[in-house]
């Protein structure tokens, strides 16, 4: 068995040499990305996120670089409750109002041949074709993720996927990073326990995750964190089960979703939203926006908004699950995104990483294309099939006709919303609202499920030097004792010197 000799301590920080970009310039902060203010956006100029953002979207050809082994069906999203005095959104209008929709679900870090039944957060994806064009809800089967700057994704992912030299997934790489960016211990307790590997797609709830805007007439807004609760009920799977699964059903999900549609057993979801006025996320007793944190219901509770129903699986799989392309910047009037630095940068990094793997008009292919059609001056480029507007000016504005703008920017952009602050990269201080929520969510679990926990953490931390596996258990007892205390004595357990 190929395996990687680690050194027994970690090595002393003059020894590492600079970090530089890829022209050469020494990179001063690798944590975080160049805000406008503590809670501001992020700012194009920043090249070093930029660069390692575009350079992670072209590192495969030509699966998806992340949630490459996924399964999709075709349905439709009905507005249940009146949501149009916080929207402007069409497809939000009116109850009774249906829209088509295309759903993908997805395992993350896995390749194409992948088990489906691995530990690892699900994709969630949903398409809504509406007749202003299509809005991407992009999330996942948790409400929280492992990082909240998207300068360290790039990292992050590589620690998920195969060790440079071995080609072997890699458990030193995964827990000396996790242990190094300690915000990540709520979204690992919650992939370690019980809940890390769904029972299929179809027994998982759904989120946005981020905060997004919902933008009104007027240009008011608030934000909202999208909820899809399934109504098939929650099932997981342990881990014997799942193993026996991989080695005997590897695509189980994919084939599960799709056989539960054939015998017209049609998944659903109940679709919520949280509403956060904007003076209440300036208050909150923490940063909103940070995706590493859940915002409590009880302080926000969820509004009905609707229901999905899938209903129609894919003709073709390649054409429609393969070549589907989400993006969170894909949003229509009415909708409009917040200050999540983790969203900011998926706002650049989805549609650059569909442009390389699928190529400049991706957005011509059906099923991705709106139902409303584009009508835009951009042509040419790899595989322009829509007639590549004929002999219309390609450009803008002109005197010949053609597509114009409507002006009317409070449909799509919120109005009054103010960006001060000093320019710079603005670090997290680490508190201990970052270890809180991870303790709650374990105190949440039952004494058999907390040993179970502690015993798939110990399983991969106890391969991992001695050093990391000290730093992340001083993590698990900052969180809670009893969590520290068990996986410790995991760790014991499984032959670990600690």
């Amino acid at each position: 068995m190929a395996s990687v000799q680690y050194p027994s301590d970690a090595p002393a920080a003059t020894s590492r040499g600079v970090l530089t970009t890829a022209n050469g310039n020494p990179v001063d902060h690798n944590q975080t990305s160049l805000t406008a203010g503590e809670y501001g956006p992020v700012a194009l100029q920043d090249f070093h996120l930029i660069d390692k953002l575009a350079h992670f979207d072209r590192e495969r050809i030509p699966e998806r670089v992340v949630h490459a082994k996924g399964a999709g069906a075709h349905g439709y999203f009905e507005v249940t409750k009146d949501v149009s005095h916080l929207t402007c959104a069409k497809f939000l209008g009116r109850v009774g109002k249906r829209t088509p929709v295309f759903t993908r679900f997805s395992t993350v870090g896995g390749e194409l041949g992948s088990a489906d039944t691995a530990r690892d957060p699900r994709g969630f994806a949903v398409k809504f074709y509406t007749e202003e064009g299509n809005f991407d809800m992009v999330g996942n089967n948790t409400p929280v993720f492992f990082i909240r700057d998207p300068i360290k994704f790039p990292d992050f992912i590589h620690t998920q996927k195969r060790h440079p030299q071995t080609h072997l997934p890699d458990a030193t790489m995964m827990w000396d990073f996790w242990s190094l960016v300690p915000e990540s211990l709520h979204q690992v307790t919650i992939l370690m326990s019980d809940r890390g590997i769904p029972n299929g797609y179809r027994h998982m709830h759904g989120y946005s995750s981020h905060a997004l805007k919902f933008v009104s007439q007027d240009g008011s807004y608030r934000y909202v964190k999208w909820h899809f609760r399934t109504e098939q009920g929650i099932k997981n799977i342990l881990p014997a089960e799942a193993a026996r699964l991989a080695g005997t059903d590897p695509n189980y999900a994919t084939r599960d979703l799709f056989d539960a549609i054939e015998r017209g057993e049609h998944p659903a979801w109940r679709v919520y939203v949280q509403v956060i006025e904007p003076e209440q996320a300036l208050k909150y007793r923490f940063n909103p926006f940070d995706v590493t944190k859940v915002v409590s219901q009880k302080d926000f509770p969820l509004h009905e908004v609707g229901r999905m129903v899938l209903n129609r699986n894919p003709e073709n799989y390649f054409a429609e699950v393969e070549q589907a392309a989400f993006c969170p910047s894909h949003m229509v009037p009415g909708i409009a995104p917040s200050p999540d630095r983790m969203l900011q940068g998926r706002l650049f990094s989805y549609a650059d990483t569909h442009r390389h793997r699928l190529g400049a008009n991706y957005l011509q292919i059906p099923i991705n294309r709106p139902l409303n059609g584009a009508n835009t001056h951009q042509r040419d480029g790899a595989m322009a099939i829509n007639g590549n507007g004929g002999s219309a000016p390609n450009y803008e504005p002109n005197s010949f006709g053609g597509p114009a703008q409507n002006n009317l920017p409070a449909q799509t952009h919120a109005r009054g919303v103010a960006v001060t602050g000093e320019l710079a990269r603005h670090t997290y201080e680490l508190t201990d609202d970052d270890f809180a929520q991870a303790g709650d969510l374990f105190n949440l679990f039952t004494a058999e499920q907390k040993d179970r926990l502690a015993t798939v953490i110990a399983s991969s931390l106890s391969q991992v030097p001695l050093f990391i596996q000290k730093r992340q258990l001083a993590h698990f007892y900052r969180a809670d004792k009893d969590y520290g205390r068990r996986v410790e004595a995991a760790l014991k357990a499984a032959g670990s010197k600690i």
